[in-house]
């Protein structure tokens, strides 16, 4: 191999290595982020017998994952227990957003809430009932990062 030949495709390397390390950190930071964040909300006391009475949500890309977070994550309490949680919530939802930024553009399909059977729109009209849509609210993001985290293959479609 001559030098030429040589410095071409070290220098192809280098960009192929920039072009795709950006995505794969922030696909690296979303998975590290679910697992630490599933692990607190398995630890928050539920109430006994709480059973989830909808269908769980469908996750069809990264634009149905920002969206439900970000749904769900508007229905838990401002209580200062549960600030830290929510605050981890909004910091994954926007590195999700971040991903889906870089590779969907501008252009990432509308997600519509009622395609997921409206559990989550059923808790929006349920608001004024705080601590038992909270509890809902927290135990159905714990529900999809699960999902998520079982199938990354979420994070590669917009």
């Amino acid at each position: 191999m001559d030098c030429i030949t040589f410095a071409v495709l070290v220098s192809i390397s280098q960009m192929w290595g920039a072009a795709t390390a950006a995505p794969m950190s922030v696909k690296f930071r979303v998975k590290w982020r679910s697992e630490q964040l599933v692990l607190k909300l398995k630890k928050i006391q539920v109430p006994a017998g709480m059973t989830l009475t909808q269908p769980a949500d469908q996750l069809d890309g990264l634009s149905s994952v920002v969206a439900l977070l970000d749904g769900y994550g508007e229905l838990i309490s401002d209580s200062p227990y549960l600030s830290q949680v929510k605050t981890e919530i909004s910091s994954l939802k926007g590195s999700l957003a971040s991903l889906k930024q870089s590779r969907c553009g501008g252009e990432g399909k509308a997600y519509r809430t009622s395609a997921a059977g409206g559990a989550l729109q059923r808790l929006q009209s349920q608001r004024g009932f705080v601590l038992t849509v909270s509890m809902e609210a927290l135990v159905r993001v714990m529900e999809i990062l699960t999902r998520l985290l079982a199938n990354m293959e979420n994070l590669d479609k917009c």
